[in-house]
């Protein structure tokens, strides 16, 4: 098991074809790499992201470059005592080195999704500041390998996007879940006409509620 510190672990990946190859993000300990099946771990991150956030939401291996790996800062399980996120970080070699790559606004990750047959192509959800409403929140697109972004799906100021998969077999399929939600030092108000399952069929330009 493991990593022994980091708090919880809400962000993993594996490489295929490589069965005992896993990273780790945790929401209080960074990036974590395991090279035998999960048995010990090592921290890849500590001291290379250059921001301030230690928390990880979401992070996605490309497919076919698993040498590319993308870590969005700041988790999506919206507690109390969450820790923000200062944008999403990309390594191009498999973890040794991170660069900025964006959307530091957003604050929190709740997933990141790289097309299985272009490593620059890269969606991510965001609940975006979760303690008041506000544009940061919602589904990003890059077809630059994170260099700009785009949002692609945004509902209204106090809507995320908690969820989001892709179809393996058809990438421009993407399906996003939509949660209105504001976290509050006391409490939580969720749901409401923001919140709702999307469907896009063309790599985001269109969605529809379904």
């Amino acid at each position: 098991g493991g990593p022994f510190i980091g708090c919880r672990v809400v962000a993993v990946d594996g490489v295929p074809g490589h069965a005992n190859l896993f990273y780790a993000g945790t929401v209080g300990g960074g990036i974590w790499k395991s090279t035998n099946n999960g048995i010990s771990w090592k921290n890849i991150s500590d001291g290379k992201l250059g921001g301030s956030s230690a928390s990880i939401g979401a992070l996605a291996v490309a497919p076919s470059k698993p040498s590319v790996i993308y870590a969005g800062t700041g988790e999506d399980d919206i507690r109390n005592d969450m820790i923000p996120g200062d944008g999403l970080y990309k390594s191009t070699d498999g973890g040794k080195t991170w660069k900025y790559s964006g959307l530091k606004d957003t604050h929190s990750f709740s997933r990141i999704i790289v097309d299985p047959k272009n490593p620059n192509v890269v969606y991510a959800a965001s609940m975006g500041h979760v303690f008041v409403p506000g544009p940061h929140r919602g589904i990003f697109k890059s077809t630059d390998g994170g260099k700009t972004w785009k949002k692609i799906l945004f509902v209204d100021d106090k809507t995320g996007a908690i969820d989001l998969t892709m179809d393996p077999s058809h990438p421009k399929v993407l399906y996003a879940a939509m949660w209105q939600a504001q976290r509050m030092p006391w409490g939580l108000i969720d749901g409401g006409p923001g919140s709702g399952i999307y469907k896009s069929t063309d790599g985001g330009a269109h969605w529809t509620n379904i």
